[in-house]
């Protein structure tokens, strides 16, 4: 029973989608980069939520709680501030300029070479690390909960790589044949199915906890762990509380404002009244997140700390398994399969956009037209997808701590990419040689910094946390580049021109509601100090 509920609602999700879809012109660039630039709100609210959470965030996320508590809640509610800085600061720029991806802005502020670099380790962070750890996170979530080897009478690396490439294979088919539309479609059901199932394992995890009562399970776990539920975090955690205010809002910020794969949707509103309500609500929608991706791991500190787990990334598939009644489980298998094909095909999507429109176009072949270039978006698409597919099962010898190593990986090209789009918006003498010097001389300090004084000089335990390295990076960046704008500056100053491509006045009450966002975080942390 639980197998069909499981096929009937993820079947649901691929109709509603393709009904969605089926009038938009997929062989535009528009139209399957951009979803024809028609996306309302809601849809862009619920396709940013959706891409976002996914298994690398719920199981991730969770197990940083099960050790911490809390404090790494910061990677969810000091986002709800990055996003509404977007809606207000960026986003009216993106629009304006008409731009498809980031890097776009970037040829036209400072030169194609500038774009191609920005692109390629754009590429190479979603081919290297973002695909990989979606997909194996997805299937080892799946096959702890749904015990994926019993089921099927194999071992553990043959049940990982069964998952693996069932997720691959369908995320690739609504990314790669269907465009952003299919993907934000299907993400803002999955996003309903997702943030209903979510809710629902902290609800049945604090009646297991209060024999039945939901406010003496709230009062048994808190009385219990009264150290879990400290926001501000000392120097030695995964998030120290000084973190908060120089490296954390800079990834922040990369993430909910330059990153293509999250950007896009913003990029495919109607117009920039229809792409500021989105950000906001997922922003609202974004501070309330803990309750599924932090609390659930502290749940399951409490419920197995008796037998602590040897792997805290399991704390949130074991919790689900152990509270979740038996006829709820194909439904959230179906909505948690979901989640792990949106940010995968999501990555995808962007992938494919990148390649078409800031390689293939630009250097392949620059006479392609648009039905050319959209046609071989969708076959590097699929080697991309190939390529993913056959590296993630070999993740299983990462780390312990998922979440904190991928945003510890990142840093190598979310932070570089970030401060050249900064100083671009921001100035408008700032030549090309100074992006270029910033992008690159970003991506090998900091690599230097991580991987190689870190572990082998100075010793991790002595070394600043990769937050303040990169805040330290982003600032010595920022300085070379207005230094070499002051000695060598542009002949002429950088203005955007307006591409007329959408309507680009202001949601009326975007202030207020971002005021009101920021407010509510400085409130939680009031409340949690």
């Amino acid at each position: 029973m639980q197998i069909i509920i499981f096929f009937i609602f993820t079947g649901l999700v691929g109709v509603i989608s393709y009904l969605a879809t089926r009038n938009t012109r997929e062989d535009t660039s528009d139209g399957y980069f951009l979803g024809g630039r028609s996306l309302t709100g809601v849809v862009i609210a619920g396709s940013l939520l959706l891409t976002n959470l996914s298994t690398e965030q719920i199981v991730g996320l969770n197990g940083a709680a099960y050790k911490e508590g809390i404090l790494v809640m910061a990677w969810e509610t000091l986002a709800a501030i990055a996003i509404v800085v977007t809606a207000i600061v960026l986003l009216p720029r993106y629009l304006k300029s008409g731009i498809t991806t980031v890097p776009q802005f970037l040829e036209s502020r400072y030169d194609k070479t500038t774009k191609t670099i920005t692109s390629v380790l754009f590429l190479s962070g979603y081919m290297i690390v973002l695909l990989p750890i979606v997909l194996y996170s997805g299937a080892l979530a799946i096959n702890t909960m749904f015990d994926v080897p019993g089921l099927l009478g194999i071992s553990d690396t043959a049940a990982l790589w069964v998952s693996v490439w069932a997720i691959g294979i369908t995320g690739s088919i609504y990314a790669i044949f269907g465009g952003l539309k299919a993907v934000a479609v299907s993400d803002t059901i999955n996003a309903i199915g997702l943030l209903t199932g979510g809710l629902l394992i902290p609800y049945f995890g604090l009646l297991y906890l209060g024999d039945g009562s939901l406010s003496e399970g709230w009062h048994a776990l808190v009385s219990a762990n009264p150290d879990k539920f400290k926001s501000m975090g000392g120097p030695h955690t995964s998030v120290p509380f000084s973190t908060i205010f120089t490296g954390m809002m800079l990834v922040q910020l990369f993430y909910w404002g330059t990153n293509q794969a999250i950007i896009q949707r913003a990029l495919g509103a109607k117009n920039l009244k229809e792409g500021q309500k989105g950000l906001i609500l997922a922003a609202f929608v974004k501070i309330l997140i803990p309750f599924i991706v932090v609390i659930p791991g502290i749940i399951a500190f409490q419920i197995f700390k008796g037998h602590p787990l040897a792997n805290a990334d399991q704390a949130y598939p074991m919790l689900v398994s152990k509270v979740l009644p038996a006829s709820w489980l194909g439904f959230f298998a179906a909505v948690l399969f979901g989640a792990v094909l949106s940010s995968f095909n999501s990555a995808l999507n962007s992938s494919s956009t990148l390649f078409g429109m800031d390689i293939y176009k630009a250097y392949i072949n620059p006479d392609a037209g648009e039905k050319k270039t959209v046609a071989m978006s969708k076959i590097f698409g699929i080697v991309l997808a190939l390529f993913s597919m056959f590296i993630a099962p070999f993740i299983a010898k990462a780390p312990n701590g998922l979440f904190g190593y991928l945003q510890e990986v990142n840093g190598c090209y979310s932070i570089p990419i970030l401060t050249i789009i900064l100083v671009g918006y921001t100035t408008q003498y700032v030549p090309a040689l100074a992006a270029k010097i910033g992008i690159i001389s970003g991506v090998i300090l900091y690599s230097i910094s991580q991987f190689i004084l870190k572990p082998f000089v100075f010793g991790s335990e002595h070394y600043p946390h990769y937050l303040h390295v990169m805040a330290i990076l982003f600032v010595v960046n920022v300085l070379v580049m207005l230094l070499i704008g002051y000695f060598r500056p542009r002949s002429e100053a950088y203005r955007i021109t307006y591409s007329h491509d959408v309507d680009i006045s202001p949601w009326r009450y975007v202030y207020w509601a971002g005021g009101f966002i920021v407010i509510v975080v400085f409130s939680i942390y009031v409340y949690f100090s």
